[in-house]
């Protein structure tokens, strides 16, 4: 399978300079290959977020590679950070991050807009991903005007406008409600499937890590343990994730 997503013994060290250093991600090594839906889990302070930070380039490394679509981003300068994400990566966040100023259909379409792709090729391509992600009806109104969940699926379409190669989501649905978390997971599961989309997704919550296909936990900034789906169902996927959370010692909290 093509790797979309390498890491080589990735470490990420805070306080370097002090008598106290504190190991946020201690020499990770792992991949994602195309197509798939992966999730990062553990407790508060396992380094799964930091991971995260690292892979968008929000971050840098202390030491160690990751490759995203072959290319090391560990070299690449600061001023071409800007451009390797929009080129590469697309985001969803906990909190949507639109622009309030914007309406749904000018949110989508605002980093096309900035790559000053032709206005046709913008509306027909926001209109494909909107009528796959159910937000045709809502293209004209601004943010506060719709539901959370109808916020987060608008998000899901900013992220897919540019067809990135990795997609990061960082914990999608903590601020939604059951019902928006389930139709959003739903979502991220058909993109997954559909659209052959890959994702990397961070999240303390198993029930929205039963919808991936692979879980990776952290502890300590290490890889504690690696379990995948296969042919499992999500209600058996779910209590395998409960049982490893508990021999880790972090959140079991969860939505039902």
């Amino acid at each position: 399978m093509e790797h979309i997503l390498s890491l080589d013994q990735v470490r990420k060290y805070y306080g370097a300079n002090t008598n106290h250093i504190t190991k946020a991600v201690d020499g990770i090594s792992m991949s994602v290959d195309k197509g798939e839906f992966t999730a990062i889990m553990g407790a508060s302070g396992s380094g799964k977020t930091t991971l995260l930070n690292c892979i968008s380039t929000i971050d840098t490394v202390t030491s160690g590679h990751i490759f995203v679509n072959n290319q090391d981003i560990t070299t690449i300068k600061e001023k071409d950070f800007a451009d390797f994400r929009r080129e590469n990566l697309g985001f969803i966040f906990q909190d949507f991050n639109l622009l309030d100023t914007l309406t749904i259909e000018e949110n989508i379409s605002l980093s096309l807009i900035i790559n000053k792709k032709n206005p046709s090729f913008i509306q027909n391509k926001v209109q494909q991903i909107s009528a796959k992600l159910g937000i045709l009806d809502i293209l004209s109104k601004f943010p506060y005007e719709v539901s959370g969940g109808q916020k987060q699926r608008c998000a899901c379409a900013r992220a897919l406008i540019n067809n990135p190669k990795l997609i990061l989501a960082d914990e999608p649905t903590g601020a939604l409600d059951s019902k928006a978390s389930r139709m959003l997971l739903e979502t991220m599961s058909d993109i997954n499937t559909q659209l052959q989309a890959t994702i990397l997704m961070v999240t303390h919550d198993p029930f929205c890590a039963s919808f991936c296909e692979r879980i990776l936990f952290l502890k300590d900034g290490r890889i504690f343990d690696e379990i995948f789906k296969g042919e499992k169902t999500r209600k058996e996927f779910f209590n395998e994730i409960l049982d490893i959370l508990t021999l880790l010692g972090g959140e079991t909290e969860y939505v039902k």
